[in-house]
């Protein structure tokens, strides 16, 4: 078979089978079949690139993207944008591009102009200015109260529900920081009006978790440390059975708190990334879903938001791993993060696992990456939309008996 740019379908799944037959002969590393079917890998690779191209990020999301891949902080937008609070209110959306700040950072960070001034992305996603703006009969308040959230809070018996709110909503955080939380921008999973008070109310609940959680267990966080090498360490923990309690511990000696709450009612939450106040990164996971390859996917992912995209007490991260194919340019680097601390792309093309699934296959890839072989079938069952096969090997029910002191419903 001639290789050339695999330009349809057709040849697409023509090199598919090539490669398939070229595995099934495990060849020599640096013979002449290794070659060719890493040449048949770079082929596949290339074609679903461009068939799937990244969709072209929004302006801000271009510039935030841009700051996270060179380390920068908003103090360094200011040559380019003018004073930090002018730096602050264009991340948050509250004040437009103009020309000469186009211009400047076309040039100061490598932006294409056309990337600057196409016209916002809308979002159903809420922010708050102030107190004002909210609508406290929105608050779950009837379920906050069954979880026990409003118990230690220091209110009247008579106290109305706006009183109540601010209280729990206090004790996360205090003065001008207080003022940010209420503006928190929810990223990631779009929050429509009836989900974004019950989103506010459990991202609070987790903050104050964390808040109220042993500081000592905590090393200070330093974003140097997170490195792709310590993910696939984090990844190799799903090998073992108590492997969600040890993830917890692991990360803690990074800086990092991981809180399982589970989610509200209204809400299809997985996962969630933030900073506390004092720049603590928490994870959150409510483990609506039992199962072994859940867990550690949205763990991973989470860890990335915090790794590569968050600087902010402002920014929160909500997601749900049935959107996994989202277009978000962060969402998609998330994605591709954690997939490769578990598979790493190359080797999961290659592998019979993939090729020709069988459960031998399955664990036997799971034995040499050590992961838990239902990380591979949910990467499976995502890429084929098959879900039916190898539902045994999928740690169904194995998760929330590691954390024991959580009460699910």
């Amino acid at each position: 078979m001639e290789l050339t740019v695999i330009k349809n379908e057709q040849n697409y799944h023509l090199i598919l089978q090539e490669a398939e037959r070229l595995v099934s002969l495990d060849p020599a590393s640096g013979s002449k079949d290794a070659e060719r079917l890493e040449l048949l890998s770079l082929l596949v690779e290339d074609y679903e690139r461009r068939k799937f191209p990244f969709e072209t990020p929004d302006p801000i999301e271009a510039i935030e993207f841009r700051m996270n891949e060179q380390g920068l902080r908003q103090k360094d937008l200011v040559p380019l944008i003018g004073s930090r609070s002018r730096v602050s209110e264009v991340l948050a959306r509250k004040r437009p591009l103009t020309v000469p700040m186009i211009r400047a950072l076309s040039t100061g960070l490598g932006i294409p102009l056309e990337a600057l001034v196409m016209e916002s992305s809308s979002s159903t996603d809420k922010s708050f200015d102030d107190v004002t703006s909210l609508d406290w009969n929105k608050f779950p308040i009837k379920e906050m109260k069954k979880r026990g959230w409003l118990d230690s809070l220091k209110t009247s018996a008579n106290a109305s529900i706006e009183e109540v709110v601010q209280a729990f909503l206090s004790q996360v955080s205090a003065g001008a920081a207080r003022a940010a939380m209420y503006r928190r921008n929810f990223k990631g999973e779009k929050i429509n009006q009836d989900a974004y008070y019950s989103t506010l109310a459990w991202t609070s609940r987790v903050l104050v978790r964390a808040k109220e959680s042993n500081a000592n267990q905590y090393a200070k966080y330093e974003p140097s440390k997170i490195t792709p090498e310590l993910l696939r360490d984090l990844a190799r923990l799903s090998w073992l059975n108590e492997g969600p309690r040890l993830a917890v511990e692991f990360l803690a000696k990074y800086g990092i708190a991981v809180v399982v709450e589970p989610r509200l009612p209204n809400t299809l939450l997985d996962g969630a990334s933030m900073l506390t106040e004092n720049g603590m990164p928490v994870v959150a996971l409510t483990l609506r879903y039992d199962r072994v390859d859940y867990f550690w996917f949205t763990l991973l992912h989470e860890v990335a938001h915090v790794w590569r995209h968050i600087s902010s007490s402002e920014d929160t991260f909500i997601d749900r791993i049935e959107h996994m194919d989202s277009q978000v340019l962060f969402e998609k680097e998330a994605n591709r993060i954690a997939r490769d601390s578990f598979i790493p792309r190359a080797l999961w093309k290659r592998s019979p696992a993939y090729l020709s699934p069988t459960q031998e296959n399955i664990q036997q890839l799971a034995d040499e990456l050590h992961i838990h072989p239902a990380i591979v079938v949910g990467r499976l069952q995502y890429e084929t939309g098959i879900f039916e096969r190898f539902r045994d090997l999928l740690g169904q029910g194995t998760v929330r008996r590691c954390f024991p002191d959580v009460v699910f419903k």
